[in-house]
């Protein structure tokens, strides 16, 4: 499950900021929101019915799939550290497996609509990005996995009111919902207290 092939071809850049100051205030067309929620006959009707921008939609979708890229890339890392502890683990390849199905829907509307996904970069690109060499413990790496989840949870909320098809801010909202999910037992883990304001997420 953790096996990773490295990877040294040019990839895009993608990052949380890019998502919400710049790729963030452009609007998927509803033909790309229905591929990521799977329903490709009602991507089929949107098709006909709305004009499309597959360009921006492809550019959008891959900012996206770029983050879920570097959340697997942390587990990864995190699972085949030594530093976590057999009941950890396995929620470290739980949540990886979410991050996956992310990275599959993601990329498979990508292709269909004739774009090209965006690539993983190697462990070892992630790891200096991540500065993991500074990472010595469990704790460490759920301190890492708890900010990546809380930052990408941000991301998908902060881009919402710049949808127009509601379709479109459901799908984000489910997907920030798993990292909000990820973040809370993550910050549990760490003995963290959970926010006692409210409205915590999405500022």
């Amino acid at each position: 499950m953790f096996r990773t092939a490295s990877d040294s071809r040019t990839v895009v850049e993608p990052s949380r900021r890019q998502f919400l100051n710049g790729v963030g205030k452009m609007t998927l067309s509803a033909t790309a929101v229905a591929l990521i929620a799977g329903r490709e006959t009602l991507a089929a009707g949107k098709g006909k019915s709305m004009a499309a921008s597959p360009s921006q939609d492809v550019t959008i979708l891959n900012v996206a799939l770029g983050l879920e890229h570097e959340a697997i890339g942390a587990y990864q890392i995190g699972a085949e550290s030594g530093l976590l502890e057999k009941p950890v683990l396995e929620v470290a390849i739980l949540f990886q497996s979410q991050h996956k199905g992310h990275r599959d829907a993601l990329a498979k509307a990508v292709q269909k609509l004739g774009g090209t996904p965006v690539e993983t970069k190697s462990l070892e690109a992630y790891m200096t990005a991540l500065n993991v060499a500074s990472i010595k413990s469990q704790k460490d790496v759920l301190t890492l996995a708890a900010r990546l989840e809380r930052g990408a949870a941000n991301a998908y909320l902060g881009v919402i009111p710049s949808f127009t098809d509601p379709t479109l801010a459901q799908v984000a909202g489910r997907l920030a919902a798993d990292e909000t999910m990820h973040w809370t037992v993550l910050a549990q883990a760490l003995g963290q207290p959970l926010p006692t304001g409210a409205l915590s997420f999405g500022a």
